[in-house]
């Protein structure tokens, strides 16, 4: 996948837009919904790396069998993972970026749940 696959896929989630919170870092993006977090990367590097929440056994899990799937690289390694987008399948990839779309989803308030299940 590209930068520019993983960033039309995000945002192709429900409720999904594009930040540059981080003045500090300009090239660092985030996807967010309902103003949380849920990935980030820098588009610009390379290899592609895209940090994605994850439930804390499934991260372990993922980073024993996957050698591009490692612990966050900020400061909450055991909810994060960092992937090398190249290493791995992009169904994978899809598949991972769900999964941290979910996790966050599924810690909103209901309203803020409700509201994304419109179309």
């Amino acid at each position: 996948m590209t930068a520019g696959a993983v960033r039309s896929f995000c945002l192709d989630l429900n409720g999904t837009f594009e930040d540059t919170p981080f003045p500090g870092s300009p090239g660092l993006v985030v996807f967010k919904v309902s103003g949380k977090i849920f990935a980030f990367c820098a588009p610009e590097e390379t290899p592609l790396k895209i940090s994605l929440k994850c439930d804390p056994e499934e991260a372990l899990r993922l980073r024993e069998t996957h050698r591009a799937i490692v612990p966050g690289w900020h400061l909450n390694k055991r909810h994060w993972n960092t992937v090398t987008v190249a290493e791995l399948p992009a169904r994978m990839v899809r598949e991972l970026i769900e999964d941290s779309y979910d996790l966050v989803v599924a810690g909103l308030p209901k309203a803020d749940r409700l509201r994304l299940d419109r179309p």
